[in-house]
């Protein structure tokens, strides 16, 4: 869709394969049916399959875990190994970047928003966080999806499920969870400063998801900022 959008408004763009950058760290040792493209489609079930699992019998996603650190979690080391590989994927995809905008004398743009701000939901150093200018960074996803609609962003695009494509099967919303219109909403509340009890009154919602919501706040805020001695 990136790619068609591009070609169809006349926007100068390249297409780079990460792949011989990943193979030479060793990424795929880590993950290695994530370079197949026939096992990928299968994997992705799988995957998806057993993100599901992992969150019915402890009760947290992996992401959840992977924020407040997996040290003595169960599954620590499929965990470990899983966020490795992603997270390269997206700090590969950040060197590119900055590679051609120093050829090129342009600046990086960052397409984080608020809601994945505010819970961790972005790789740090990567492609969403090491960048030069975050314009949507004010906006909740929420938000971001009716700008495009103002902005005339074709519905196929708006309506595809947001995913960063980094782990085949996974989608944003099965990756925290939890759908970005009750996140917003209850992110909102939580910044406007109302209790857990009254969120959860408000938005109809059990109160063991509010704090849920605020935990990830408050366990992501190392992502957020640079600490000094």
């Amino acid at each position: 869709d990136a790619i068609s959008f591009a070609r169809h408004n006349g926007i100068d763009m390249r297409l780079i394969n990460i792949s011989p950058y990943l193979e030479t760290i060793g990424a795929y040792r880590l993950f290695p049916f994530g370079r197949i493209s026939i096992l990928r489609k299968i994997s992705g079930r799988v995957v998806r399959k057993l993100y599901e699992l992992y969150t019915g019998r402890t009760g947290q996603t992996p992401f959840s875990i992977s924020v407040r650190g997996v040290k003595g979690r169960e599954f620590s080391g499929i965990i470990k190994r899983i966020n490795a590989y992603y997270r390269l994927k997206h700090r590969v995809r950040m060197l590119l970047l900055y590679f051609y905008a120093e050829l090129e004398n342009r600046l990086v743009v960052g397409c984080a928003n608020k809601t994945e701000y505010m819970i961790g939901y972005f790789v740090r150093h990567g492609c969403d966080d090491a960048v030069d200018i975050m314009p949507l960074l004010n906006l909740y996803k929420t938000q971001v999806i009716e700008l495009a609609r103002y902005l005339g962003i074709p519905d196929r695009i708006i309506k595809k499920p947001p995913s960063p494509d980094i782990i085949p099967g996974i989608t944003d919303e099965i990756a925290i969870g939890l759908s970005y219109e009750k996140l917003d909403h209850i992110l909102l509340a939580i910044e406007d400063g109302f209790e857990d009890e009254e969120i959860a009154n408000a938005l109809q919602v059990d109160d063991i998801l509010v704090l849920r919501v605020r935990h990830l706040t408050e366990a992501s805020e190392y992502m957020r900022v640079i600490y000094t001695p």
